[in-house]
């Protein structure tokens, strides 16, 4: 049997060399947890915020990013609504060069 926690709070705990590999979290509040030298490879996130969060020194490779809110969100300083667009503006280019010039 898998060991269960509900209705418990654990504010400032701390976890050091611990598998939780296959968890899975319901209706958990992590605002302020600090994550350091964790894997999180293959971890799913639906319905999460992430207002707020910052990201360093991580390998996003692979990672997919689907239905989310970008207002505000950087990668590098840049934000990604300025990305997604500069991005939007090459694909029209690159549509009205491959059509060719109008007859």
């Amino acid at each position: 049997m898998n060991p269960k926690t509900e209705n418990a709070s654990l504010k400032g705990a701390e976890f050091d060399n611990v598998d939780l590999g296959d968890a899975r979290f319901h209706d958990v509040n992590l605002g302020g947890a600090r994550f350091d030298d964790v894997s999180l490879a293959g971890a799913g996130f639906e319905n999460v915020s992430l207002s707020g969060a910052r990201i360093s020194d991580a390998n996003c490779s692979g990672m997919a990013i689907e239905n989310a809110c970008y207002d505000r969100m950087t990668i590098n300083g840049i934000l990604v609504t300025e990305l997604l667009h500069a991005y939007d503006e090459m694909q029209a280019k690159a549509a009205d060069t491959e059509s060719g010039p109008a007859d």
